[in-house]
């Protein structure tokens, strides 16, 4: 799945559309896409994983799952496949095998912009004071949660809590101050690292323990484990990783 430094690659790859007004709609989303011809694409917002695309009283949000795509210009997956495709007078975009929904514009208005770990409203305090209201959680589950950082997934969470030092299933009450606020701070840091590499076509160059078989640090074999309430695949070092 897509995490967020994917996805705002994504807006900016779609953003030459802004301003446009679309020609034609078309693809097997479950909406009326004649609403949308005519329409000109005001804006491009990105939530974590989702993506919006912002016109006049109405917004297209797209979630590209596990294994959703797009391209631009060239429809390059065959139409069962094929979710929304708008094209403009100039240029055309194709989102496939993903969600794509239509959303009242006033929906837009109901989300947590503060949650988003790599937006310019990020909030770190308010993500402490979530994090704080749920001393059981598994600091797996907690990095994993998009109400609270928004955009981060399995690449990111195994990334982070080796670099702070954590293993996977500690509790979040369990922690020192001093680890929960570093959480809090990797978390954002490293997403902007995943942002540069990716660019730079180097992500999984930096890769230290996701998907890896010896610790890095010690030389010892890594655990491999699915952790947390979303069973997602943990890699982790018991030597460099503490319990807590």
């Amino acid at each position: 799945m897509p995490e967020g430094p994917s996805i705002l690659l994504m807006k900016e790859s779609l953003q030459e559309f802004v301003g446009r007004k679309v020609t034609e709609a078309s693809g097997n989303a479950k909406f009326e896409k004649k609403a949308l011809v005519g329409k000109t694409l005001l804006d491009i917002r990105t939530f974590g994983k989702q993506t919006y695309l912002v016109f006049h009283a109405v917004s297209v949000r797209i979630h590209l799952l596990m294994f959703g795509s797009y391209s631009i210009n060239e429809q390059t997956k065959p139409d069962k496949s094929l979710r929304l495709s708008l094209k403009f007078k100039s240029g055309s975009m194709y989102f496939y095998t993903c969600s794509v929904k239509l959303v009242e514009a006033e929906f837009l208005t109901t989300i947590d912009w503060e949650a988003d770990i790599m937006s310019e409203d990020w909030n770190p305090k308010k993500a402490e004071k979530k994090l704080k209201a749920k001393p059981e959680m598994m600091v797996c589950d907690a990095l994993m949660n998009q109400d609270i950082f928004s955009g981060v997934g399995n690449i990111i969470k195994n990334e982070v809590l080796f670099r702070i030092g954590v293993q996977p299933e500690s509790k979040i009450g369990n922690l020192p101050p001093k680890k929960l606020k570093e959480i809090i701070k990797e978390a954002r840091n490293y997403s902007f690292d995943f942002l540069k590499w990716k660019r730079e076509f180097v992500l999984k160059k930096h890769w230290l323990v996701h998907t890896k078989s010896t610790c890095p640090k010690c030389g010892q074999k890594l655990i491999k484990k699915q952790t947390g309430i979303g069973k997602r695949r943990s890699f982790y070092c018991e030597k460099d990783q503490k319990f807590y």
